[in-house]
């Protein structure tokens, strides 16, 4: 194959997908309705101009006949009056007549045939329009009814080009939202391991942050041995020990300072 060929092949094929693309078979039943009733209209106009030409045929055989009817009479008056010669002259024209009279009749049923033949074709065609108008209104329904649901599917499933936009502008969204929140989580990581300056002034100092951990980590530690103590698995935290220590000196204090105050002469 030539390669002029095969452009012109690839370029028809491309012309004829962008017209099949193009093409709504509503728009397309609609038209050929209309070159139907136009062909509708001009049998009809055609079984009218043969129904003009059988009448005008007609009329003038009436006129023909109604003309050798006076020349027959005219013939009679004048053998009446003894103008033989008249008479025979009346006679031939009549007989003229008569001649046209029977190419006229020819005419006359030729036309008649023709209008009925049209009048039959017109009939038909009528029937056939008024089907083909049926079937149109059938199909373009079927086709609006299929082409509504094939958008309804694929909006259900994502798949036309409308859903299509919106789910890559959802997954966009997504994809952004998380970029944020991970930017976001390792801002605060920086800021709680001190890489980055707080400039708020709402973050304390490294030895605070560090002392607020620490003292989070020993409360849970008491209260976890605080529970094992109550539940007879270990021994009382060391923490509550080492405080009720320091409260029994707080007690004996007053005594001290009560035996401190008296004279060695008071007693006891």
């Amino acid at each position: 194959m030539s390669v002029m060929k095969r452009l012109s092949m690839i370029f028809k094929s491309k012309a004829n997908k962008a017209l099949d693309k193009m093409e709504d078979p509503r728009e397309t039943l609609d038209y050929s309705y209309q070159r139907q009733l136009e062909l509708l209209q001009k049998v009809r106009r055609g079984v009218a101009d043969v129904a003009t030409s059988r009448k005008r045929v007609e009329l003038q055989i009436n006129g023909l006949e109604q003309q050798g009817k006076r020349l027959e009479e005219q013939g009679r008056k004048a053998l009446s009056v003894g103008r033989e010669d008249l008479a025979r002259e009346a006679l031939s024209r009549r007989s003229g007549l008569q001649s046209q009279i029977a190419d006229l009749r020819v005419q006359h049923d030729n036309l008649q045939a023709e209008e009925e033949k049209l009048t039959t074709a017109s009939q038909r065609l009528q029937a056939k329009v008024d089907s083909f108008r049926t079937k149109k209104e059938t199909i373009k329904a079927t086709y609006t009814a299929a082409e509504a649901q094939t958008r309804i599917n694929e909006a259900f499933s994502g798949i036309s080009e409308e859903m299509g936009d919106v789910g890559l502008a959802i997954q966009r969204a997504e994809d952004k939202t998380a970029q944020m929140q991970a930017r976001a989580g390792a801002i605060d990581e920086l800021l709680a391991s001190g890489a980055l300056d707080d400039f708020s002034g709402t973050r304390g100092d490294d030895i605070q942050a560090e002392l607020d951990r620490m003292g989070g980590g020993m409360d849970v530690e008491l209260e976890l041995a605080r529970m094992k103590a109550e539940l007879g698995q270990g021994p009382a935290p060391q923490g509550a020990i080492e405080q009720g220590q320091q409260q029994q000196p707080q007690q004996q204090q007053p005594n001290q300072q009560t035996q401190q105050l008296r004279q060695p002469g008071e007693g006891a």
